[in-house]
């Protein structure tokens, strides 16, 4: 493709004219450059595209687009400069890769919590439905039932493009996607249109990076920008502000709050959550789903009432709703061990989500609650004495350990989540390796002893330095118990 039909759309200075060759694949990865690609500098936290533009021109690049001038370039390629290099690459990528996203159904979900499990069930219920769907998000990326790996909640621009793309010549109908608010404020997900948009809900979390609660709401109403139907958790006071956005038509779900899409006569026990969902016309239908806790009451609700809005007949939402198999993985996800003692592996990272998840577990527990929990470096630090309140309040037992420290000295961390447990009197005790506080949890647990290990779910590594070591939560439970028996 011509680089200018590349550009179309984007303003741009051209500072140097090289080879009018063909352009065959764009990347911002200096290290993916290639013969006859497009270079986008992109300056991050850690590393400056734009002292790479002369590795990528030796490397094959035919264009390379910045942001700021450089001293000198590289001979035979062309330059052009663009007042953001982060708004200039969705333009690129929807052109490049000709708008993929307009031959499928699209449906994005926003919001702190509940984006994972709502797209997951969305994208199980359209497969019952008989559609190929696909699924876009921070655990894995689908393509029916084929499975892509996941490296951003939200993909870069371009990779986003090209899994779309791929999509489409897949013949995917609709597809699930995750949007975070990062994304969004980084311009990823710029061009695109969804036929349906979601707001689940907004609690502490990213400020490291929004600064304000009121700038984390409102790079997620920028979605609705992009819709053609918004669904907003009315129970939220962020959703309602989100219902009066004006970007487009909106429709509301809740269970406290009379709207289009309510939870009624709802009831949870050990063994999931049930109610009957009434629709704008007044009909109901019941729905059950195997896993307990009222924040799965909003994510079942948030994605029927999409399937709803898709023309998918109740009936299908019910039987894959109710279905025993399908738990998403690091969600609540309960794993049993000896002596009638549980473990709940779940991602709940942030203040609200622990608070949820803890108050849930309270409900239907018959012994103590011990929790695991800790909080990721250079990440928000105004939520670690919160988190450690929250454990502490809502459990007999804590161990504060190691999140992902990255590069943080994980000890400063744990001392300022410390605090915040020891001002609730509950007792507890601080152990940095992680795998040593799993064990040490399920070595000293009661039985009928539940014990929550919060923080990192799905994932299968920790983060120390800028490197990945491989922990999974889920397995190190395992061993624990297979130990303890």
């Amino acid at each position: 493709m011509n680089w200018k039909k590349v550009m179309n759309g984007a303003q741009y200075q051209v500072l140097a004219t090289g080879s009018e060759a063909d352009i065959t694949s764009i990347t911002y990865d200096s290290r993916k450059a290639c013969p006859g690609c497009a270079f986008v500098a992109v300056k991050g936290t850690a590393f400056d595209g734009h002292d790479y533009v002369a590795k990528a021109a030796e490397q094959g690049a035919v264009l390379v687009v910045i942001e700021r001038e450089l001293p000198s370039y590289p001979e035979g390629i062309t330059v052009l400069l663009v007042k953001s290099t982060l708004e200039a690459m969705p333009v690129m990528a929807v052109n490049f890769y000709e708008k993929p996203c307009e031959s499928m159904t699209m449906i994005g979900v926003t919001g702190t919590k509940g984006k994972t499990t709502t797209t997951t069930l969305i994208h199980r219920i359209l497969l019952a439905a008989g559609q190929k769907a696909g699924l876009i998000g921070t655990i894995e990326n689908k393509i029916g039932e084929t499975v892509y790996p996941s490296q951003y909640t939200t993909p870069q621009a371009f990779d986003l493009e090209e899994l779309l793309k791929q999509m489409k010549d897949e013949d995917v109908q609709a597809v699930a996607m995750e949007v975070s608010s990062h994304a969004l404020a980084l311009h990823r997900v710029d061009g695109m249109k969804f036929e349906i948009g979601v707001f689940t809900n907004l609690s502490l979390d990213h400020l490291d990076f929004h600064k304000t609660m009121e700038a984390y709401l409102q790079a997620k109403i920028q979605l609705f920008r992009m819709c053609r139907l918004g669904l907003t958790n009315m129970d939220s006071p962020e959703g309602r502000i989100v219902r009066e956005c004006g970007f487009c038509r909106m429709r509301g779900y809740a269970v406290d709050t009379e709207t289009d899409y309510q939870a009624l006569h709802l009831q949870m026990d050990v063994h999931g959550i049930h109610y009957d969902l009434k629709q704008p016309d007044g009909t109901t239908f019941p729905i059950s789903y195997p896993v307990p806790g009222r924040f799965n009451v909003y994510n079942t609700l948030a994605a029927a009432t999409v399937c709803l809005e898709l023309g998918v007949a109740p009936e299908i939402i019910q039987q894959e709703l109710a279905r025993t198999d399908r738990s998403v993985r690091g969600r609540m996800e309960i794993l049993h061990g000896p002596e009638g003692i549980a473990a709940i592996v779940d991602y709940s990272h942030v203040p609200d989500a622990l608070q949820n998840v803890l108050e849930t577990i309270n409900e239907f527990k018959t012994n103590r609650v011990i929790t695991v929990v800790g909080c990721g470096g250079d990440r928000d630090r105004t939520k670690r004495p919160v988190m450690g309140r929250i454990a502490g309040q809502y459990s007999d037992y804590v161990i504060l350990t190691s999140d992902n420290p990255r590069t943080e000295d994980p000890f400063a961390i744990l001392a300022e989540i410390e605090p915040g447990t020891k001002e609730t009197g509950c007792p507890y005790e601080v152990v940095e390796d992680r795998r040593e506080a799993i064990a040490r949890a399920i070595a000293q647990a009661q039985p009928g002893d539940i014990i929550l290990v919060a923080g990192k779910g799905h994932e299968d590594y920790q983060i120390i330095g800028r490197t990945k070591h491989h922990l999974d939560d889920v397995e190190e439970v395992r061993k624990a118990f297979k130990e303890r028996a």
